[in-house]
């Protein structure tokens, strides 16, 4: 059997003796009680039903405070003489859960009975239909309108004679000592 809890959070999957490390708690509390948000069974069927759950609960037992990875900040800006270095290191609580208690699951029902005989509905009068509407007869179409004549095309203004290239530069010629 196992159980989701949210703590500090974070949701962490627990069972019956895990250890695990959760956000600082301050509290001197050596028991702990967390509501499971969901809660899978032995035999695989999970409960997420709160009316379940809100009766359900996690127990645990703190073991001791941890600390951890330390992390190492270090800022700095190009050509300006900006270095800032700044560290940090999360604390921990470690606890031990010591059990996931689920209230008694409700017995189902032994057996189902026959559903009663079904009694038969009172006879009512089918409703009179009206009868159908006159339809109205389609509206008459309209002729499409006359189109007007494309307009006229402008002829295209004359091309200008492309200006004459220069000769290419000669090259220079070489200096003699």
């Amino acid at each position: 059997m196992y159980a989701i809890i949210r703590v500090g959070g974070k949701q962490a999957k627990v069972q019956n003796g895990d250890v695990i490390d959760i956000e600082r708690i301050k509290d001197e509390a050596k028991k702990l009680t967390f509501a499971p948000l969901l809660i899978v069974d032995d035999k695989g069927s999970a409960l997420s039903d709160r009316s379940v759950l809100s009766k359900a609960k996690v127990t645990a037992k703190v073991v001791g405070d941890s600390a951890g990875p330390k992390i190492d900040i270090f800022k700095y800006k190009n050509k300006t003489g900006y270095r800032r270095r700044q560290g940090h290191r999360q604390k921990y609580t470690r606890i031990e859960i010591t059990g996931i208690d689920l209230p008694a699951a409700k017995k189902p029902a032994a057996e189902k009975k026959p559903a009663a005989e079904k009694k038969p509905a009172a006879e009512k009068p089918a409703a009179e239909k009206k009868p159908a509407a006159e339809k109205k007869p389609a509206a008459e179409k309209k002729p499409a309108a006359e189109k007007k004549p494309a307009a006229e095309k402008k002829p295209a203004a004359e091309k200008k004679p492309a200006a004459e290239k220069k000769p290419a530069a000669k090259p220079k010629a070489a200096k003699e000592d």
